[in-house]
């Protein structure tokens, strides 16, 4: 939902708000928030809620402010319609009211200036994959697929399509825009696809994506799982991202443009060092060891489909990525391919790590990741990564 922000206190009083969540997103890509009460709004969106750094962004202690974006308030569906709570997206600040270097949601942002300098227009759409497994009788998850449907299947092998009918419509009255939704080929895997977006919007609809999807697969005695490769094996469950980028209204990724491929071949060039931040635990590789014979990490789709545009589809990050820091490296690895002229190697697919450990010295040693992510979240990543390897 977009507002002015004189509009937003009205908003509030009408629609009965009692809780206002301040979320913002940590390196690993976890959601973090404050809940303030509706007369602290005022006061957040002019100096910012103070919170202390301490176990959430993993650096020397300090105090940072949060800062509503108050473009991005979104009603949460699934609480109370009296007493009802709102989610913004927040922006990071230090005390002294400058932007903090560690903040991703603003540093993608400034990434998409840089492609709209350049005279270009980018969108992102996102397709991400879910197993829903059966819980006991304390509510604890088991490794048990709730269905033994397989892909594109119906009821009754598919059981999932009421949660997911309902996941859809809970996104969809958050002011989202889901398209689609689907069983996929593993038993209790599904996917739901999301219209394209501009990337920040994309970035903020994954984060809400994944709220979305345990609390509703909660309401139906499920639990929802991410994990890459959750069930050994079964198929994999990946985030597939889809980047189109226009030029004076003209598609850049239609196979000719020189530009176009300058950005596919910058993209194809420096994955590999910002592989860790994609698939960012030890499972993430299982699933692309199990990719190696089953494709193409990265294709250009929609080249011959009418109606439309042409996308590079990037089919190697997962949904225990942190999708601004994602999305930004991506772009930024493709505005490079055109600085420099890249050209295309279609043909020639990128040399991923075989594991988190290879990928993360990939990325340490990284020319390019050192030019667009501050050393300190850098950092602040690989010493957040080490201890936290069993999240689920």
């Amino acid at each position: 939902m977009y507002f002015y922000d004189d509009d937003i206190q009205g908003f509030i009083e009408d629609n009965d708000i009692k809780f206002i969540r301040m979320s913002f997103c940590d390196i690993l890509g976890n959601m973090k928030n404050i809940a303030i009460m509706p007369g602290e709004l005022s006061r957040a969106i002019e100096y910012g809620i103070p919170f202390y750094t301490s176990d959430v962004l993993g650096e020397k202690p300090t105090t940072l402010m949060l800062k509503p974006d108050t473009h991005s308030l979104s009603v949460l569906p699934w609480r109370p319609q009296s007493g009802r709570v709102v989610r913004f997206f927040c922006n990071l600040f230090n005390t002294d009211g400058s932007p903090y270097e560690g903040d991703l949601r603003r540093n993608l942002g400034m990434t998409v200036e840089k492609l709209r300098k350049m005279g270009c227009n980018c969108s992102v759409s996102t397709r991400c994959e879910f197993y829903l497994f059966k819980t006991d009788i304390n509510g604890n998850p088991t490794d048990i697929p709730f269905d033994n449907g397989g892909y594109l299947d119906i009821a009754p092998l598919d059981k999932c399509e009421n949660a997911r009918r309902e996941i859809c419509l809970s996104l969809e009255e958050m002011g989202l825009n889901p398209i689609s939704s689907c069983h996929k080929s593993g038993p209790g895997q599904n996917e739901i696809d999301f219209a394209s977006s501009d990337p920040l919007t994309a970035a903020d609809n994954m984060m809400h994506y994944k709220t979305v999807v345990e609390t509703v697969a909660a309401t139906h005695g499920l639990y929802a799982s991410f994990m890459p490769k959750p069930l050994h094996d079964e198929i994999g469950s990946a985030l597939k991202i889809y980047i189109s980028i226009t030029k004076d209204g003209k598609p850049l990724l239609d196979g000719e443009c020189s530009e176009g491929k300058a950005f596919e071949a910058g993209v194809r060039r420096y994955l590999p060092e910002f592989t860790s931040f994609m698939n960012s635990i030890e499972n993430s590789y299982q699933r692309l060891e199990s990719m190696k014979n089953d494709g193409t990490l990265l294709v250009m789709e929609n080249e011959n489909i009418p109606g439309c545009e042409p996308e590079l589809e990037i089919r190697s990050a997962d949904a225990y990525c942190n999708p601004y820091l994602t999305l930004q490296l991506l772009l930024e690895a493709g505005i490079e391919g055109m600085e420099k002229g890249l050209d295309s190697f279609s043909d020639n697919e990128p040399k991923l790590p075989d594991t988190l450990r290879e990928a993360m010295e990939l990325t340490a040693k990284s020319e390019f990741v050192a030019r667009h992510i501050p050393a300190s979240c850098t950092d602040n990543f690989v010493r957040k990564n080490k201890t936290n390897q069993k999240r689920a």
